[in-house]
C-alpha cells in the first residue's frame, strides 16, 4: 500500500496532535520530541508534524509518497530519471527517527517531495549531513531547503 505523505511544521506541537487527533479520529502512531507522525487509514495518509519555531504560522514543510520496499523506491528513481527528473537518492539514511531509502526531486514550486521507505526506528530527527532530510527550523538555507523526511 501507498500513500500520500503530508508533513507540516508547527509552532504548537502538542495542540497540533490535540487537533489532528479529532480530525482524523487517531492516534500519532510515533511520537518522539518535537515529533509525531499519524499513520491514517482513511484516507490514505502519513501525517508527519515537526515542531518549529514558537508563534510561526505552521507551514507545508514536504511532500512525499511512502512506499513499502526499497525496490519500490529504486523503480520510482529509475522512472523519475526516465521522465528527466533530477533526483537525488538516500540509503539507508537515518531521519525523523527511522531508518529510510529514498528519493528526492523537487515540483515546479520548489517544493520538495520523497519517495520513501522506512526500514526501521532510529534514535535521531536531525539530519545526516548533506541530507535535505530534517532541517531544523533555523536552518539558513530557507524555507524551499527545509525539507524533513518522515
Amino acid at each position: 500500500m501507498s500513500r500520500v505523505q503530508l508533513a507540516l511544521r508547527v509552532a504548537d506541537l502538542e495542540g497540533s496532535v490535540a487537533f489532528y487527533s479529532k480530525l482524523f479520529g487517531a492516534q500519532p502512531a510515533k511520537r518522539r520530541p518535537g515529533y509525531a507522525n499519524f499513520a491514517i487509514a482513511e484516507p490514505p495518509l502519513k501525517l508527519v508534524l515537526i515542531e518549529g519555531a514558537p508563534g510561526e504560522p505552521t507551514r507545508m514543510d514536504h511532500l512525499g509518497v511512502e512506499v513499502e520496499t526499497p525496490a519500490e523506491v529504486a523503480a520510482a528513481t529509475a522512472r523519475l530519471a526516465a521522465d528527466g527528473l533530477p533526483t537525488r537518492t538516500e540509503q539507508d539514511t537515518a531521519c525523523c527517527y527511522a531508518v529510510q531509502d529514498k528519493v528526492w526531486v523537487t515540483g515546479p514550486g520548489d517544493e520538495p517531495w520523497e519517495v520513501y521507505t522506512v526500514k526501521g526506528d532510529a534514535d535521531a530527527l536531525d539530519r545526516q549531513a548533506g541530507s535535505p532530510c530534517c532541517a531544523p527550523a533555523h536552518d539558513p538555507a530557507g524555507p524551499a531547503q527545509q525539507a524533513a523526511c518522515c
